[in-house]
């Protein structure tokens, strides 16, 4: 009798990379919640800019679609755009405690705002898991 493996195998824990699909999969959720509900959790530190959202929405649809074509790319995948994610965060985080604009000054929102820190926390959250799972995983992979 054939035996089907499972949608999404990952070494030593194997609903981690469960966890990752439904994270990529919840992208779907971020979506509603930020185009029809205007609440932008996911992405804060892109809400000027609707275009790179729009493309970074596309990416995690493009990983979700990739991990359910190849579960064994999962890891990889994820610590990938973990990397991307958690370098963006950062450096976006960074510029706007740097730089002050005029219409951080006009408006009074501080440098800060609780959406970017609420996407900060999650986002930056789970991209790091996701990068040291990835890191592991492949550092078990590479030794002897």
């Amino acid at each position: 009798m054939l035996r089907r493996s499972p949608a999404v195998e990952t070494p030593g824990n194997p609903d981690s990379g469960r966890i990752l699909v439904i994270y990529y999969a919840a992208t779907v959720l971020f979506v509603v919640l930020d185009f029809a509900l205007g609440f932008n959790i996911r992405l804060a530190f892109l809400e000027s800019q609707p275009i790179a959202r729009i493309a970074y929405y596309g990416v995690c649809f493009t990983c979700l679609a990739l991990m359910l074509w190849r579960p064994a790319w999962t890891v990889l995948i994820s610590a990938f755009e973990s990397l991307v994610t958690l370098s963006a965060l950062i450096i976006g985080m960074g510029m706007r405690i740097l730089l002050a604009t005029d219409r951080m000054l006009e408006s009074g929102t501080g440098f800060v705002t609780m959406p970017e820190i609420y996407n900060f926390m999650i986002s930056g959250g789970i991209a790091y898991v996701a990068w040291v799972r990835g890191l592991k995983h492949l550092m078990s992979k590479n030794r002897p």
